[in-house]
């Protein structure tokens, strides 16, 4: 075999070896866009385990190029155990589905009584390609408004030196149908003649 021969063979083997190994691209589109997705709300968000009421997960599906994706399908995925909660089936998972701005939502889902950081699941799936996402939200048992600013006014009270309107105020804590009445004045009398001011005889 002449040297002109065997280097168009060594060439063809070359490009052949190349051509077989060329990696395959998977999980894109025609235009090789592959799926993301985006948090909407929820991210971070603090769940009230006293009212059992959980804030609302929305997330966005979108192409690389930031382009919503509509009719993709999207599962929201609670912890099996720990903080966690259920969606409004009674489930742990939850299925939507995109609509025209790529968005898809759960609401109105409860959390559970324990308290602590929990991570939801999202996966979303359009047209064989896949993405998935974890949205961190916290389960906690958080006072409401009037029992937050009633501490509030204790402290400050306190921090004023008023221990005894403190102790009053948190002497009727219990009861707030009955209000505890205030304190009497205290009584001063004046004699006639004598010029002199002093307690009650």
């Amino acid at each position: 075999m002449n040297s002109c021969l065997q280097q168009i063979v060594a060439c063809a083997a070359v490009w052949l070896c190349g051509f077989v190994m060329t990696p395959q691209v998977v999980g894109q589109n025609a235009a090789g866009r592959p799926l993301s997705i985006v948090v909407v709300e929820g991210q971070g968000a603090i769940n009230n385990i006293r009212d059992r009421v959980g804030r609302d997960l929305v997330v966005r599906v979108e192409t690389a190029s930031q382009q919503p994706v509509s009719g993709a399908s999207v599962v929201f995925t609670l912890p099996s155990q720990g903080a966690s909660g259920a969606f409004v089936n009674g489930e742990k998972t939850l299925m939507a589905t995109t609509d025209a701005q790529g968005q898809a939502a759960a609401r109105a889902w409860k959390p559970n009584n324990i308290a602590g950081r929990m991570e939801v699941r999202v996966t979303a799936s359009h047209q064989g390609q896949k993405a998935s996402a974890v949205i961190t939200v916290f389960n906690m048992a958080v006072q409401n408004a009037a029992a937050k600013s009633r501490t509030k006014l204790v402290l400050i009270l306190l921090a004023a030196g008023g221990a005894g309107a403190a102790g009053a105020i948190l002497g009727a804590r219990g009861s707030s149908s009955s209000p505890t009445p205030p304190l009497a004045p205290a009584t001063i009398s004046i004699s006639p003649g004598a010029g002199s001011v002093g307690p009650p005889r």
